[in-house]
């Protein structure tokens, strides 16, 4: 009861210090109390006499303003609104959220991106794709010269390092004998040997050839092969290729050489699907041991069936070897479907 006193007493001393009950006055509005707080408040905190709520408010807005400066300045840097929406919408993200302006959406974007670098899109239709890439080379080079040199509009990218296959035979004296990294650097040349030639010669045809849909769609599978043999030809230079891929490339490749198109087929065959009971990798049946255990090694394993990147160059390593049949011709005893090319 005494603390009930003393804080009534306690109450009754604050309020006549803030002189709101003066006059004879036995009431107050509390707005009135508020208000001589917040004056106690600014005359304890304020670093300047002049500081005040409404100099407050106004230093608030002035950042503000120079907070939307910024922005806009920001705002130079950004992708367009037409990419933002279309990479959003190949996340499956909404493409603008509710109150968003177009900055925080490409922020938003980029979150995304740095979070989940990879999209999984599943299989797409990659040989669109390339068909796509064919027609946008094409408008470019009409925008880039405007008219000029007409002949050349049309072409495939050909990176020439000077080599000839008399060249890559002298480099392959000691081929296939043990060294990883000559053969490697053989299967680098000789690739990109097949994939020089073949683009020289879809660049000798005729312009109105070049612009039909089958002169685009055989630039389409020259730009997809290419595409598809960046990774491998990326590993033959760093030399990472895995000894089993390898030794089957070794194999290709002295075929290839040798015009055995038939022996290049079918070590082609062996690497994309393997002979094992078990051609997916399985090479662990049980604890035990078992009859016929022996029989399933990892080079038998079919290594287009390990993931999407192998699966692609191992296709477009058939595309060269149908190409090199095609450009360099032997005996049909000696060719696969010799008559279908």
């Amino acid at each position: 009861m005494d603390f009930l006193k003393a804080e009534i007493a306690r109450k009754k001393k604050q309020l006549e210090d803030k002189k709101v009950t003066g006059d004879g006055k036995k009431f107050f509005r509390r707005g009135e109390l508020l208000a001589k707080q917040e004056e106690e408040y600014w005359k304890k905190h304020a670093k300047d006499p002049n500081d005040s709520p409404e100099k407050d408010k106004a230093n608030a807005k002035s950042e503000e303003t120079d907070f939307s400066a910024q922005t806009s300045k920001e705002s130079d840097y950004t992708l367009s609104r037409e990419e933002v929406v279309r990479r959003l919408r190949e996340r499956g993200q909404p493409i603008r959220l509710f109150g968003e302006s177009d900055l925080e959406a490409f922020q938003r974007l980029r979150i995304l991106e740095i979070q989940e670098p990879e999209i999984n899109q599943g299989f797409r239709n990659d040989f669109k794709v390339a068909m796509d890439k064919v027609d946008q080379d094409y408008l470019s080079e009409i925008l880039k010269h405007g008219g000029e040199d007409d002949s050349k509009k049309d072409d495939v990218k050909v990176v020439d390092d000077g080599k000839s296959l008399e060249d890559i035979k002298d480099m392959a004296a000691n081929f296939g004998q043990g060294d990883d990294d000559l053969d490697s650097e053989v299967i680098l040349v000789y690739l990109k040997f097949l994939l020089q030639d073949w683009g020289k010669v879809l660049n000798k045809r005729p312009g109105d050839v070049k612009r039909s849909t089958k002169g685009k769609m055989e630039a389409a599978t020259h730009s997809q092969t290419v595409s598809y043999l960046k990774p491998l030809l990326r590993k033959l230079k760093r030399r990472r290729v895995s000894p089993e891929i390898l030794a089957f490339l070794v194999n290709i490749v002295s075929a290839m050489l040798d015009k055995e198109y038939v022996k290049a087929n079918d070590y082609y065959l062996q690497m994309a699907i393997g002979n094992a009971p078990w051609p997916i990798g399985v090479t662990m049946v049980g604890i035990h041991a078992r009859t016929g255990r022996e029989k399933i090694f990892s080079q038998q394993i079919a290594h287009v069936l390990n993931d999407e990147t192998q699966r692609k160059y191992i296709q477009g390593l058939k595309r060269l070897m149908t190409v090199c049949q095609k450009y360099f011709p032997t005996d049909p005893s000696r060719s696969v479907e010799y008559n279908a090319l």
